[in-house]
């Protein structure tokens, strides 16, 4: 049992680093999607929900007290990434015609409250680059509200596509590896 515990901790000290690193490469490049969750999808996938949920609570920690404290603002996003992700793929093999629709289920929740987060506490100015997007639109004249949520769904969306086919494709090569010992 020890042994198996061992395992279970490793696994989520890896998934909070893929978490961090991701963030942070995807800050400090300024791009338009996060990184943030793969770890937490890897977590979810492979240990549950709620091992994916104390996945997304650490990185925000770490992340918000290091490099970003946006992060910390954003902690429910995660944290419903990640229960939303082990529902949809913990002890479910899912083809690659069903993940867009997984991403999909996993990124509308998480969509609404990260929009509602930028709206009313940071009026859509994050440390994210799409807040660059989020500026030009609102700059062209389309409603702040609907220009934060239209760039949020569409980022979240592809943030959680990438995460999800990363993940899905890493435990299918696992699972063959798994049966080659």
């Amino acid at each position: 049992m020890r042994k198996f515990k061992t395992q279970h901790l490793t696994i989520l000290a890896l998934a909070i680093a893929l978490n961090y690193v991701g963030a942070n490469i995807a800050l400090f490049l300024r791009l338009p999607i996060y990184l943030d969750s793969v770890g937490t999808i890897l977590a979810s996938t492979l240990l549950g929900p709620l091992a994916g949920a104390l996945t997304a609570t650490c990185s925000s920690i770490i992340s918000g007290v290091t490099t970003d404290l946006f992060a910390l603002y954003y902690l429910p996003d995660g944290l419903l990434t990640g229960l939303l992700a082990g529902w949809f793929l913990y002890h479910h093999q899912r083809t690659k015609r069903e993940l867009p629709l997984v991403a999909l289920g996993v990124a509308i929740p998480g969509t609404i409250v990260s929009s509602l987060i930028t709206y009313f506490l940071f009026h859509g100015i994050t440390s994210s680059g799409s807040s660059l997007i989020v500026q030009l639109l609102s700059g062209l004249g389309l409603n702040q509200f609907v220009s934060i949520t239209l760039v949020q769904a569409g980022t979240d969306y592809l943030d959680r596509l990438l995460a999800i086919i990363v993940v899905t494709q890493v435990c299918v090569h696992l699972k063959q590896k798994i049966k080659t010992l």
